[in-house]
């Protein structure tokens, strides 16, 4: 069955454009604070992640919670690959998709048909997969015979769609996403939310961050919060969520 596990996950960042003895003076003062740093040679560190121990098992659907910065992004990039620890572990079994960014690797020049391939690839799809998938795209993102012509044509809510469209006709069995992802017009809104909450149900594991802590405790069964990139609790969703709502 399918799991993510961290041990000691630890994630400095290097910042490369701090320029200007000032400016790092500034940076560093903030950073008695939250855990910035220079390195040997001389560069600002930023420690995002600090030493995070959690599992995720088969069932469960992670609510993320905390302020802005708190490490939420920064954490679902780590269990997704792209960011590598700088001291501990990430391992895990099962297909990990990750909707962080649902426009990354769509192209402008290209058509919308040729962007669900380029997407649908980037997504871990195979050429099989996308082939079989693509009418229901189409259909599911009502953009007809603008699908023929270049992304460049597109409005920015069209665009939207198309993107949508594609991320969430993966099948993951760990589904990693970002905040809920906006899809547009209202019209279209009733629509998105029913396949997202489908694509909930045919994952395993399901890793989500949002500010919405009402909507937390509805698709949620546990939470973990984070604060300056520290895990602050993990366990049944009202139980954490409540003590963050106490804590703010």
């Amino acid at each position: 069955m399918a799991y993510i596990e961290l041990k000691g996950a630890t994630l400095d960042l290097p910042i490369y454009d701090v320029r200007g003895r000032s400016l790092k003076k500034q940076v560093l003062r903030i950073g008695r604070r939250n855990s910035i740093a220079e390195d040997n040679d001389g560069v600002v560190v930023v420690r995002a992640l600090n030493d995070i121990n959690v599992r995720f098992e088969n069932g469960d659907r992670i609510g993320l919670i905390g302020r802005n910065g708190a490490g939420k992004s920064t954490l679902l990039r780590t269990m997704a690959g792209i960011y590598s620890p700088t001291i501990g572990t990430v391992e895990s079994d099962g297909k990990i998709v990750p909707l962080l960014d649902i426009s990354l690797g769509m192209d402008e020049n290209s058509t919308g048909l040729q962007n669900i391939r380029l997407r649908g690839l980037l997504l871990g799809m195979t050429d099989a997969e996308i082939r079989a998938k693509q009418e229901e795209i189409a259909e599911f993102c009502e953009l007809g015979d603008y699908l023929d012509l270049p992304l460049r044509t597109y409005s920015s809510g069209m665009r939207v769609r198309l993107a949508f469209a594609v991320s969430t006709a993966v099948d993951a069995q760990i589904l990693l996403l970002d905040e809920v992802m906006g899809v547009g017009d209202a019209s279209f809104l009733h629509k998105a939310q029913e396949r997202l909450e489908d694509l909930h149900r045919r994952a395993e594991i399901v890793v989500l961050a949002m500010h919405a802590n009402s909507e937390i405790r509805r698709v949620c069964n546990k939470a973990l919060w984070m604060d300056r990139g520290q895990l602050q609790a993990f366990g049944p969703v009202e139980e954490v969520v409540a003590a963050y709502e106490a804590q703010v």
